[in-house]
């Protein structure tokens, strides 16, 4: 372990679920079909297992579930039947509650379920000033409003009667949504705040990690024991300047407009200044070490140029 990061260094490990398939029972509800939900989704399927994705609105690409807690829209107990295991990605609502929990609460107690997660936010440990933090950290007070809520989504999770998870996620980039995508397309501004470091993760670890410990239940009937609460974040927490230089260099063009934040805070919105009002290093070291998990891409420099090889660029040189 380096002691002034608390990550762990790279382990020769496998993942021992990495390739696995789920089993011949699996039905997975994923509640929110996003960013995270389709890759998770895609994985689901390619491991073998079946899955039942909601979506707010009918999509063009077929019938799903819909689940609209505005509209009182909402799955019936027979379209679940089988399900087995559940992960909710929807955000906390307006007035803080949890959507899935508050509509679909009592239909959700019908059914066997064996393991639930919730997506959540590393936002929920508020400001540390730049230190580490843990899942035994305790929350910098004040917390911004909408960490708030989730803290409360979490712990209402993790006050129902199934074995329950909490998966706390930085900012997610994959394919399509990273720099370099913006940049392709002219947009992007380098904004520097002295000291300041995100921290990341991009999307098919996030599909890797659930999956992972989803099955370390299933495998040794242990899931009552694993963690209930997890960091999944990278290896390095980084300037967003540096995303942006890296991006830049695997494109081989321009670095994009170089800015102070001292400069533009005052122009900024109060949600894109909230971002910068919070300084924290996530630890991942339960993620990697305890449990075994290890990361597909370790910092945003693997992970980039994941993103530039799937999205179709060509390697400059």
């Amino acid at each position: 372990m380096n002691t002034s990061t608390g990550v762990f260094a790279k382990r020769d490990f496998v993942n021992p679920q990495g390739q696995q398939q789920l089993p011949a029972d699996f039905q997975l509800l994923l509640i929110g079909g996003g960013f995270s939900g389709k890759r998770l989704a895609a994985e689901v399927k390619r491991r073998g297992g079946k899955v039942l994705v909601t979506h707010r609105q009918q999509q063009a690409d077929g019938p799903h579930l819909l689940f609209n807690s505005e509209t009182g829209e909402q799955p019936p107990l027979s379209a679940l039947i089988g399900t087995t295991h559940i992960l909710s990605t929807a955000a906390p609502e307006a007035s803080g509650s949890d959507p899935c929990l508050r509509c679909l609460g009592p239909v959700l107690q019908q059914l066997p379920l064996r393991w639930a997660g919730y997506l959540s936010s590393t936002g929920v440990y508020g400001d540390a000033k730049g230190g580490w933090v843990d899942e035994k950290s305790d929350p910098f007070e004040p917390l911004q409003t909408r960490s708030a809520a989730r803290l409360a989504c979490e712990q209402a999770w993790q006050a129902q009667s199934w074995p329950t998870q909490i998966f706390r996620l930085p900012g997610i980039y994959g394919p399509g949504r990273n720099p370099i995508a913006l940049l392709n397309r002219g947009l992007g501004k380098m904004v520097h705040k002295p000291g300041q470091v995100f921290g990341r993760i991009h999307v098919d670890d996030i599909v890797g990690a659930v999956l992972h410990c989803l099955l370390m239940g299933e495998q040794n009937q242990v899931v009552q024991k694993l963690p209930a609460i997890v960091n999944v974040v990278d290896d390095l927490p980084a300037p967003s300047s540096n995303t942006w230089s890296y991006a830049a260099h695997l494109l081989g063009c321009r670095l994009p407009e170089y800015l102070s934040y001292a400069d533009i805070e005052a122009e900024l919105s109060p949600m894109a200044k909230s971002f910068w009002q919070e300084n924290r290093r996530v630890s991942n070291k339960l993620l990697k070490v305890q449990l075994g998990y290890q990361l597909k891409y370790p910092t945003y420099r693997e992970g980039l140029m994941a993103c530039f090889k799937e999205e179709g660029f060509s390697l400059l040189g």
